[in-house]
């Protein structure tokens, strides 16, 4: 099955933005770019909600046609994305994903911010969280992660310094063995009582 991976460049308080949008203490380096290549190589897919999508078009992106990937944009709100190789799901995010996993193709890389990666953190289809630590507090912004409605326990797979003092990090979600519910989605998430995984 294919592997999901929700991540980005975040601060040490966990944004990944500022609160006015600034990404100028993002640090570039050699290091960023040869991990960026190395893990680009092992994707196909891109997964990205609406407001990463329209930044993206904003900066001039083309949802990562040009490197040969597909990218689908999840949003309620839009009505049509004009790009070729681009393709708009407004259904459930986690069951799309869910379906997705079980096709032939490479890895898939949750894009941009955490709305989308928390619902399909609650869904349970993200198999890992890969992190660049910026050093730098921000103090508010958009923040990596949201209230997934439960604790998702981590295993760390990575973790070096890289130019900057920024520290990579990798870690592989644990799998709860809680039960599901006919959707496919944690049965006892929004009541609260879905226990540890262990």
């Amino acid at each position: 099955m294919r592997t999901v991976t929700y991540g980005a460049a975040c601060s040490l308080d966990g944004f990944i933005t500022a609160r006015d949008g600034a990404l100028d203490w993002l640090h570039f380096s050699r290091d960023v770019h040869d991990v960026m290549a190395k893990y680009w190589a092992t994707i196909d897919t891109i997964l990205m909600g609406r407001k990463t999508w329209e930044v993206a078009v904003a900066m001039g992106g083309d949802g990562g046609r040009s490197a040969g990937m597909r990218t689908y944009v999840f949003s309620r709100t839009l009505e049509r994305i004009a790009q070729p190789g681009v393709e708009l799901v407004s259904g459930d995010a986690g069951e799309f994903v869910r379906a997705l996993k079980r096709k032939p193709g490479k890895g898939i890389c949750v894009m941009g911010g955490g709305e989308l990666g928390c619902s399909l953190l609650e869904a349970g289809v993200v198999d890992e969280v890969g992190l660049n630590i910026q050093p730098v507090l921000l103090g508010g912004g958009v923040p990596l992660f949201r209230d997934a409605g439960r604790r998702i326990r981590l295993e760390l797979l990575e973790n070096r310094t890289i130019a900057g003092g920024c520290v990579l990090a990798t870690y592989r979600v644990k799998k709860s063995r809680v039960a599901r519910s006919p959707s496919g989605r944690p049965a006892a998430a929004a009541s609260g009582l879905v226990a540890d995984p262990t």
